[in-house]
């Protein structure tokens, strides 16, 4: 149900962007609309056998109207590990060790130049995080306090409403191990999201973004920071860095995730 109402809410907010496009100039500007796409693969061999793969999709679109976004991540980690199978026995065996998938959206209304009303949603399911899955939905306010040549700087603030699901929790019952399932929880937290833009040079860029979604049961933060390189006008190779943090976890838990990326990256 949680995911039926997530994908039901992004696949409006797709089709809003498809309107406001064709009002927006689209003709001319094609309505203010840009996007990229990211794409990473590693695999080793050996002594050691791994398979990663990353990939993301981002849409933006501004204009005198709107401001509005959307993106969609997928990590997916493979990696041999050596398992004692029923008969006592070691072999080599490919196991999951990253299997995450999240997107989002969001849609801003445009009251002057800089500031502007903001609704936002946000799914995410992580399969070895801090929460099996947490959904978000949010209404704000959002102030572009910078914008130039090089730089961008802009700010959302407002009230939201998170449920979640926390990952289960491993426990040992007379020496069998076992997954807890735990009860879904559900709460109103603050959501502020900042995020800045700069070029350094004619082909290098750097973005960083930050959320933090704030409430009594947890707090949830993440920051996104790249730096790219283009060498057309379509491509670039990116260096991306992103942490995640949850205040309160389960026992056994780490709270905070990192991931570094190196990706190429194609822009429309």
């Amino acid at each position: 149900m949680n995911k039926t109402l997530m994908a039901a809410l992004l696949l409006a907010a797709c089709a809003s962007f498809g309107a406001q496009a064709q009002d927006a100039n689209g003709a001319t500007n094609n309505g203010g609309w840009s996007g990229s796409g990211e794409f990473g693969f590693a695999s080793a061999t050996g002594n050691t056998r791994s398979q990663n793969v990353n990939a993301k999709l981002g849409l933006s679109q501004e204009n005198e109207q709107w401001k509005n976004s959307f993106f969609l991540d997928v990590l997916r980690t493979k990696v041999q590990q050596k398992v004692i199978d029923q008969n006592g026995n070691t072999i080599n065996e490919f196991n999951t060790t990253a299997n995450r998938y999240d997107g989002g959206a969001s849609v801003g209304y445009k009251l002057d130049p800089r500031s502007y009303i903001v609704g936002a949603g946000r799914y995410d399911h992580d399969q070895f995080g801090a929460n099996l899955w947490q959904g978000v939905v949010s209404l704000g306010y959002g102030y572009i306090a910078l914008k130039d040549a090089r730089n961008e700087l802009s700010f959302e603030i407002g009230p939201g409403y998170k449920k979640y699901r926390p990952a289960d929790l491993t426990v040992d019952i007379a020496g069998v191990v076992t997954k807890e399932r735990q009860t879904v929880q559900h709460e109103v937290v603050a959501r502020g999201l900042v995020n800045y833009k700069f070029r350094l040079t004619d082909n290098t860029s750097f973005e960083d973004t930050f959320l933090t979604e704030a409430g009594s049961k947890n707090t949830y933060l993440q920051n996104d920071a790249g730096l790219a390189v283009s060498m057309t006008k379509k491509l670039a190779l990116k260096v991306g860095f992103q942490v995640r943090r949850n205040s309160d976890v389960l026992p056994g838990i780490r709270k905070t995730d990192t991931l570094t990326t190196t990706n190429l990256v194609y822009n429309f």
